[in-house]
């Protein structure tokens, strides 16, 4: 069976995820910047209401991946919250200005993950670093349990031969999750290729706004878009996806 990680926007995501057969759930803020930590009312809940493992993206902002010590220790101290709100795990990640890993900071976190016996995953840093091989040796050294990765790539069939390699590479050693721009059109082609056991996507729709009055003069970010929908993991979708991965 191929199992499907959604990176669920909101609980409600997270509960539509659960509802469609995922796994795991990575919950996290902001997936128009690529993700952050969401909050800790959204952490609480979502661990109250799901039955499936919970994962939380341990990200202090957007943008690169190299950290100050004041975002890593904001990032410490989420990952110390997952912990004791009893979370299965986080997904984090911390790159040198060189392109390499973080090795003492990672550590840190891994280390505060084991010791809750949470599980870790490093995210899609890894496709920003400068040597994809090299790293994950690093990463497999620091005990890492997954990687989410496209190869590199924007989506992950574009970095799919790469995937393969780092499969070969891997050698079981740690699990090879292909991520970004997997959908109903391509998954089967994605695992067929690749024979990934593992995959992530949103899985998300467009979802229309029940208010009955709109202000139609203003938009709130100061850019033009529909004040009046958001995107939410869809229930169909997931089990759409599940079921092209396994076919």
């Amino acid at each position: 069976m191929v199992s499907l990680e959604v990176c669920a926007n909101s609980i409600i995501s997270a509960i539509a995820a659960q509802d469609g057969g995922a796994i795991r759930v990575e919950l996290c803020d902001n997936l128009s910047q690529s993700g952050t930590t969401p909050s800790a009312g959204q952490i609480l809940t979502a661990r109250k209401l799901l039955n499936i493992k919970l994962y939380v993206l341990i990200r202090p902002r957007s943008g690169d991946f190299l950290y100050n010590d004041i975002e890593f220790e904001t990032m410490l101290s989420d990952a110390r919250l997952c912990a004791d709100a009893g979370c299965d795990g986080i997904v984090t990640g911390i790159l040198n200005a060189d392109g390499t890993i973080d090795k003492k900071r990672n550590s840190a976190l891994v280390g505060i993950a084991q010791k809750a016996g949470m599980g870790i995953t490093f995210h899609r840093a890894f496709d920003m670093c400068a040597d994809l091989y090299s790293s994950m040796e690093d990463i497999i050294e620091l005990g890492f349990e997954r990687i989410l990765t496209s190869g590199g790539k924007s989506t992950a069939m574009e970095g799919a031969s790469t995937i393969i390699r780092l499969l070969e590479k891997a050698a079981g050693r740690i699990i090879i999750m292909p991520g970004s721009g997997i959908e109903e059109h391509n998954v089967a082609d994605l695992v067929r290729y690749t024979g990934v056991k593992e995959i992530h996507a949103s899985a998300r729709s467009m979802v229309s706004s029940r208010m009955t009055y709109k202000n139609d003069h203003i938009f709130l970010s100061g850019t033009p878009h529909d004040e009046y929908s958001f995107d939410q993991t869809d229930v169909n979708r997931v089990r759409k996806l599940i079921a092209l991965a396994n076919n």
